[in-house]
Parts: structure tokens; sequence; C-alpha cells
């Protein structure tokens, strides 16, 4: 009596299981790239140096630097606006960067952060 259905020895075919392992492994593999941007850093410069931003690829701040030349009670708008300036690029960095690595690991197919199985 012959299956109705399904495939000959009840498995998946050859291709498909290939297929499935490249997913896999693939998944695997952006797992492992993002856990490594996670702790790296990023650190952006604003004001010629005067302030500078150190982020990690998780988007956490862990270092702010000032030089003392750039801290003017009389003129905290302007700090404000540096560090606002050096952490947005930071983040920028970060991005980039992850960007980066999903794209390679994707190979341009543009499937972003990873498979929704």
């Amino acid at each position: 009596m012959a299956k109705r259905g399904g495939f000959p020895g009840g498995g998946m075919p050859g291709n498909m299981n290939n297929l499935m392992k490249q997913a896999q492994r693939m998944q695997r593999q952006m797992e492992e790239s993002q856990k490594e941007l996670e702790v790296k850093e990023f650190t952006a410069a604003a004001g010629g140096g005067a302030v500078e931003v150190t982020v990690t690829g998780k988007k956490e701040i862990v270092k702010v630097k000032l030089s003392e030349e750039v801290v003017d009670p009389d003129d905290i708008e302007m700090l404000e606006d540096l560090i606002m300036a050096a952490t947005n690029e930071a983040l920028r960095q970060a991005d980039e960067a992850n960007a980066e690595a999903m794209n390679k690991m994707t190979g341009g197919l543009g499937l972003g952060g990873g498979f929704p199985f």
C-alpha cells in the first residue's frame, strides 16, 4: 500500500534538510556576531575632542570624557549639545557596525535581526 502525501521514507528531502541546517548555522553565527558586537566599544568626539563619549554595541554609555575648557558654568547649553552630538555619533557607529555584521551574515539579503523561527 503506497503512502499518500509526504515524502518517501517519511523524512524531509535532502535539499530541505540541508537548507534547514544552513539556516540554523547562519542563526548561530548571527547570535555569536551579535554577542561580539555587544561588548565592542565605540567612541566619538565633538567640539574638536573637547567631549568624548564611549558606548557599547548594546547602546549603553560606558564613558564620558570632558576637557576642562569645555566646562563653562555660563554656557551649559553648549556642553549639553556637545555631549549629545558625541553620543549620537557613537551610537551611529554602533548601529553601522551591527548592520555591517548582519549584512555579512545574510549576504545582503536584508534579513535583519534573524529568522522568525
